[in-house]
């Protein structure tokens, strides 16, 4: 590999905003903002709006659209009654 082309691959802070919830992978992410980990190590920090300890897919919160029910069928339910002729 050619010396001096290719980002500093390292590792670094993530930090969800949301809940304060911190992990570290190696990224080559650019940061301005340093943390200082319980270990002792600084580490660059990049925060996040949501992660997968918040994120309803992963967290088991989302709502299903099928059990929604359907865009027709919520139609034919609310206006159900103005075509029953007596």
């Amino acid at each position: 590999m050619k010396e001096g082309i290719h980002p500093a691959y390292r590792e670094v802070c993530f930090v969800d905003l949301s809940n304060g919830f911190k992990f570290v992978t190696r990224s080559c992410v650019q940061s301005k903002e340093m943390t200082k980990m319980d270990d002792g190590r600084e580490l660059p920090l990049i925060k996040l709006e949501t992660t997968s300890e918040t994120h309803p897919f992963y967290t088991g919160t989302q709502k299903s659209v099928d059990s929604l029910g359907g865009r027709v069928e919520k139609f034919r339910n609310k206006f159900s009654h103005l075509g029953k002729t007596k």
